[in-house]
């Protein structure tokens, strides 16, 4: 077994990216504070072909060096807009078709293994803040919470981890 180069592997230019068929899911970020985890979700995000990303409330935007540290180009790739109210950017995501999910541990959260995207509808995916979570007046404006299920004593995973375990889940039937 040979490891691949780098030359090797099917990378899309800048242009193929955006002009390639985006997997149907925006990504918020609400008040994420590291400019590394906003980078490594742009990455992400580029990976799995998603739509966009809505940066809201008080989390970092690029153009930064600490955030194209982690996303490796990503910046230029994911389409991403700037919302100073999380309601602004969800009322913008439902106006245009999306169906809204907080990732949080709720009362009636739906275990990630178990959700299915309704309809094969457009989702949003809110990430809060890498303390407090999905603010709970954004909770209310959903339409439902996904919970990544944990076993060990944290209940609690890195943003940049999560998204990576949500958006995969969510597309890896696209593959």
């Amino acid at each position: 077994m040979r490891k691949l180069l780098n030359e090797e592997l099917p990378r899309k230019s800048v242009n193929e990216f955006r002009r390639s068929e985006k997997n149907p899911v925006a990504l918020i970020l609400e008040n994420v504070r590291s400019m590394n985890n906003v980078g490594s979700v742009f990455r992400t995000a580029d990976a799995f072909l998603l739509e966009k990303i809505y940066l809201c409330g008080f989390t970092p935007c690029p153009p930064h060096r600490e955030i194209h540290k982690t996303a490796l180009g990503a910046t230029e790739t994911v389409q991403w807009k700037n919302f100073q109210n999380t309601a602004d950017a969800i009322t913008e995501l439902k106006n245009e078709g999306y169906t809204i999910f907080a990732v949080e541990q709720t009362v009636k959260s739906i275990p990630l293994q178990k959700f299915t995207v309704p309809g094969n509808k457009k989702t949003g995916l809110i990430f809060g803040n890498e303390v407090d979570g999905v603010r709970q007046e954004t909770i209310h404006l959903c339409d439902g919470t996904i919970e990544i299920p944990q076993l060990g004593t944290k209940h609690s995973l890195n943003i940049s981890v999560s998204v990576g375990i949500v958006t995969w889940e969510l597309t890896k039937n696209k593959m």
